[in-house]
């Protein structure tokens, strides 16, 4: 049962992984700005760092319940600033951003129970005099 929570680990982790690369494009910099975040250049960027750290930190289990935290801050800010629905009038862009906002609510529930409960048994911070 204890490999179940490392494969949960990284599988919850992978699509933070992938928010470098994704946050690190023009057109990522540019969806932010028309959906009005301030700095868009720097916030993009900065939040796929913070994504991507967290994930890393959550997959190896070292400071997972940071890790979990700096999930936490990286989906408050693209869920409720990327995925108004309640903000769109077509119903297609609405009914896809409500998904992709649900979405997110149920992997930032996945946060808080990391923040909590940590990496668990096989994970660094079990292992070592790092907690």
């Amino acid at each position: 049962m204890k490999y179940n929570l490392l494969v949960g680990r990284i599988l919850f982790s992978l699509v933070f992984l992938l928010a470098i690369i994704r946050n690190f494009s023009s057109e990522a910099v540019k969806n932010a700005s028309t959906a009005g975040v301030p700095w868009a250049s720097i916030a993009v960027p900065l939040s796929g760092i913070i994504a991507f750290l967290g994930a890393v930190s959550i997959i190896i289990g070292y400071k997972a319940k940071i890790g979990a935290w700096l999930i936490v801050l990286y989906l408050l800010s693209a869920t409720f600033i990327m995925h108004r629905f309640w903000a769109d009038t077509d119903p297609m862009m609405q009914k896809m951003k409500m998904m992709n906002f649900m979405k997110n609510i149920s992997m930032l529930g996945g946060a808080l129970i990391i923040s909590y409960w940590g990496a668990g048994p096989l994970s660094i911070d079990k292992n070592s005099n790092f907690k």
